[in-house]
């Protein structure tokens, strides 16, 4: 489905060569402050055209559509709508027989049976992830004073992210990325035990994102290697803070106090400049693909944004449900 979120829910649609992209948010309070220009600073880190990235340059105007009346959302939807313009649906005609390796072209045919919009990766591209960068504006400001922040931490295997990208792009290669994301100030008591922790409803939202592979908290894979005298994180006092921090901010599924820590695995991009061998679906055989099109040699540049998008939002429904958000200007007489 395309839903997700229980009190502050969300619902993303649209395709990449479609006429428009973007997010319906439900249960957001009313008298939050939104406008045009708190959009811009995200959408302008998630944006292609830096080296590395697809040469296909979007205006990403938000559209705000509804909910918000006077500088203010009024309690009701809000619909936040993308018009696509810079395509080129021309370079993807023949995937539709020819999938990509590494794609959801195949699976998506299948599951499909044909009907769906196979340009661009259609509804199965990153460029919906511009919906879920325009709910985390706003969830972002509905959970002050917590900060999220994320960035890059590793390209391709390697630390130096510039020398990483510039091998990829004199091979005609993609390659994949880690990404860190902080979130600090969050209260202690967010998430349930088992099916809705903290864990499990992140890394739900994490995996909705396109190219991701992996998550894990805190120490992560490395726990494994640890002796447990080593990795319990010692209690200072009884606001919960601790002296180390390797269960990455969560005890039991729920939060415990001190920061939110974990990191994702990004794949390379499927779409490669390099000649691959694929199925030709209307004769079974096998047959060379050169992928023609404006791709992302690393994807991972653009994801940390996303990443604090996704974040937010959970965070933004944990809070909800808890009763937890510090507050919202509702005075009228200020308006």
């Amino acid at each position: 489905m395309n839903s997700f979120g229980r009190i502050f829910r969300i619902s993303i649609y649209g395709e990449s060569h479609g006429n428009q992209v973007g997010v319906m948010i439900d249960g957001c309070p009313a008298g939050l402050a939104i406008s045009e220009d708190d959009f811009t600073e995200d959408i302008l880190r998630r944006k292609s055209g830096a080296k590395g990235t697809t040469p296909r340059i979007e205006d990403d105007k938000p559209i705000l559509v509804s909910g918000i009346f006077n500088g203010f959302t009024t309690g009701a939807p809000i619909l936040i709508s993308f018009h696509n313009k810079n395509t080129k649906s021309d370079d993807y005609k023949d995937l539709f027989s020819f999938p990509r390796p590494g794609h959801a072209d195949f699976t998506a045919k299948m599951k499909y049976g044909g009907f769906n919009d196979y340009r661009g990766g259609g509804h199965f591209s990153g460029r919906l992830t511009l919906g879920l960068v325009a709910a985390g504006v706003i969830a972002k400001k509905l959970i002050k004073p917590v900060s999220v922040n994320a960035k890059i931490v590793e390209a391709g295997g390697e630390s130096d992210i510039e020398k990483a990208i510039d091998n990829a792009i004199k091979n005609e290669d993609s390659i994949g990325g880690v990404v860190e994301c902080k979130a600090e100030n969050v209260s202690v008591g967010l998430g349930e035990p088992f099916f809705d922790s903290a864990e499990s409803l992140l890394s739900h939202i994490v995996f909705s994102i396109p190219a991701i592979k992996g998550i894990e908290f805190g120490s992560g894979f490395h726990a494994a290697k640890m002796y447990g005298s080593k990795h319990n994180d010692q209690l200072i006092d009884v606001s919960g803070k601790t002296f180390t921090n390797f269960a990455g901010g969560i005890n039991g599924g729920i939060t415990n106090g001190n920061p939110l820590v974990f990191r994702v695995a990004v794949k390379p991009t499927s779409s490669i400049s390099k000649a691959q061998q694929t199925i030709n679906l209307n004769t079974g055989q096998k047959e060379e693909l050169k992928i023609k099109g404006r791709h992302d040699v690393c994807i991972a540049l653009r994801v940390p944004v996303i990443i604090e998008a996704v974040t937010a939002i959970i965070l933004a429904d944990l809070m909800l449900l808890e009763q937890k958000l510090p507050g919202i200007i509702s005075d009228n007489s200020t308006r």
